[in-house]
């Protein structure tokens, strides 16, 4: 696995923060704990629909992956992956990035996660006299 963007995925399964396969990425967008969603290049036709629908739904990106199923899969110790979802924004904002130097149309996707990433400036507090 030479991929450093594959090797992102590998440290949020190993984090806790990737959703594999069809119901704990439904799950992931459900309940809106899902960042950015994944395909692989083959997964079938009816696979990456539902999970476009699901990120959709969920108002996450969805991204069709470069990477086979069987390279997906290797990536995060199973023989196949066709769909995840990262649940950690700064991880899905950091392979967004990646991708995007290899796929200028993910550009606006990898902005969006990486202004999402940024904190919002706080109000300082108002102290009274």
């Amino acid at each position: 696995m030479t991929d450093s963007a594959l090797s992102l995925l590998g440290l949020a399964l190993r984090g806790n923060n990737l959703a594999v396969g069809e119901e704990p990425v439904a799950e992931a967008c459900r309940t809106g704990r899902a960042k950015l969603v994944l395909t692989a290049a083959d997964a079938a036709p009816n696979s990456a629909e539902r999970a476009r629908r699901w990120a959709q739904a969920g108002a996450v990106p969805w991204i069709p992956a470069p990477w086979t199923k069987e390279e997906l899969g290797g990536a995060l110790g199973r023989s196949v992956c066709a769909m995840a979802a990262l649940t950690d924004r700064g991880l899905a904002a950091a392979l967004a990035a990646k991708l995007a130097l290899r796929d200028k149309a993910l550009r606006p996707i990898a902005s969006l996660l990486e202004e999402k990433k940024k904190p919002r400036a706080q109000k300082p507090a108002v102290r009274e006299i």
